[in-house]
C-alpha cells in the first residue's frame, strides 16, 4: 500500500481580510501533483487559515514548501493582526502519519522540508513536537512565544538559535516551526459573552500548563464581529483528553460566569473516533463497538478487502 502522510500548514491570512493572498495560497496547494486539499478553513478574528492536505510523502514536503514559499512572498508580518498567536508568515507546519507512515519518517520529512526552508526562502526554523532537538522546544507555545514582534529579541538569547537559520526572523515573514507529531483536534468553543476576561480564565482552568487537562491547550479569544469570546484549543490526543471532557468542563466553568455556551467548532478535520466517542457519552451507548456498529467502518474494510484482491490477480 502507498504511504500517505497528512501536513496541516497554518498562515497568517485569511479570507475575511485578504481575499487575493488567501486565494493565491489554495492555487498553489491545488496545484501539486499527487498532494490532495482536504480542507481549508479561514477565520477573519484569528486572520488566520488552515490547510488540510494528503499525498504522497515527496508531494506533501513539496506542496508545503511552495505553500510557505507564496505565503513568505505575498504576507507582511508586520501588517499582520489577529487574535491567535502567530509568529510568521507561515506559522507551524506539522506532518501527521496517516498510512504506511511512521512517527520518524515524520521527523525526517519535516527536517528536511525545514532545512529547504531556510536554505531558499531565508526563513529561520524551528523543529516541534516529536522533531523537536531540545525539550523546550516539544511544545509549540514555547517556541511562539514572544509572537513576530518580539522574535527579534527572542533569537539573541543563547538557548533559542533556531534549528535551521541564523539569529534574526525573516523581515516580513518571520520564523516557522515544523515538526511531526500525531493527530490532534483543533476545537473552540464560543460563549455567550463579550467578556475577554471570561475566556482567559476557563482557559486557564482547563490547559494543562496551569493543572488542568493534561493534552488540551488553550487561550481565551474575542470574535470581534459577532462581539463573543471564545475558548479556542487544540486537544493533543483526543483519547487521552476526549471533546467532550473540554465541553463538559467549559459548560461547568461558564455557569460560575453567569455565561452560556452558544456553539463550538472544528478547526480543519478530525479523527471520526473522536465524534463517535462524544456520541457514545452523551448518547448513553451501552456495549458500543464503533469498528462493529459503525456501517462506514464495514464499507471501508470491503473496499479494502477488494482492493487487495485485485492486486493478487
Amino acid at each position: 500500500m502507498a504511504k500517505l502522510v497528512e501536513c496541516i500548514p497554518n498562515f497568517s491570512v485569511s479570507r475575511e481580510r485578504d481575499p487575493a493572498v488567501f486565494q493565491a495560497l489554495v492555487d498553489v496547494a491545488n496545484s501539486i501533483p499527487g498532494c490532495t486539499v482536504l480542507d481549508v478553513q479561514s477565520d477573519g478574528d484569528h486572520n488566520r487559515c488552515v490547510f488540510t492536505m494528503v499525498g504522497s510523502p515527496t508531494a506533501v514536503a513539496e506542496a508545503a514548501f511552495a505553500l510557505t514559499k507564496q505565503a513568505t512572498e505575498t504576507i507582511d508580518m508586520n501588517k499582520h493582526t489577529g487574535q491567535h498567536p502567530r509568529m510568521g508568515a507561515t506559522d507551524v507546519v506539522p506532518f501527521v502519519p496517516t498510512m504506511d507512515m511512521s512517527v520518524e519518517e515524520c521527523v525526517a520529512l519535516s527536517r528536511q522540508v525545514g532545512q529547504r526552508i531556510w536554505q531558499e526562502l531565508g526563513v529561520p526554523v524551528f523543529l516541534y513536537e516529536d522533531s523537536a532537538t531540545v525539550p523546550e522546544r516539544v511544545n509549540l507555545a514555547s517556541i511562539r512565544k514572544g509572537q513576530f514582534e518580539g522574535m527579534t529579541e527572542k533569537l539573541r538569547q543563547p538557548e533559542w538559535a533556531p534549528d535551521y537559520g541564523e539569529r534574526a526572523p525573516h523581515p516580513t515573514a518571520g520564523v516557522v516551526a515544523v515538526g511531526a507529531r500525531m493527530p490532534l483536534i483543533a476545537y473552540n468553543v464560543n460563549l455567550d459573552t463579550p467578556d475577554l476576561e471570561v475566556a482567559s480564565k476557563i482557559a486557564r482552568a482547563i490547559r494543562a500548563a496551569n493543572g488542568g487537562f493534561r493534552y488540551c491547550k488553550a487561550i481565551g479569544v474575542m470574535l470581534r464581529e459577532r462581539n463573543i469570546a471564545q475558548v479556542s484549543m487544540n486537544l493533543v490526543n483526543y483519547e487521552g483528553t476526549p471533546i467532550y471532557y473540554v465541553f463538559e468542563m467549559i459548560r461547568a466553568l461558564a455557569e460560575r460566569y453567569g455565561v452560556r455556551i452558544i456553539g463550538s467548532e472544528l478547526v480543519g478535520m478530525t479523527p471520526a473516533k473522536a465524534l463517535l466517542d462524544c456520541a457514545e457519552y452523551y448518547l448513553k451507548l451501552e456495549n458500543f463497538d464503533c469498528r462493529g456498529q459503525v456501517m462506514e467502518y464495514h464499507l471501508i474494510g470491503l473496499g479494502e478487502e477488494k482492493e487487495a484482491d485485485h492486486a493478487s490477480v
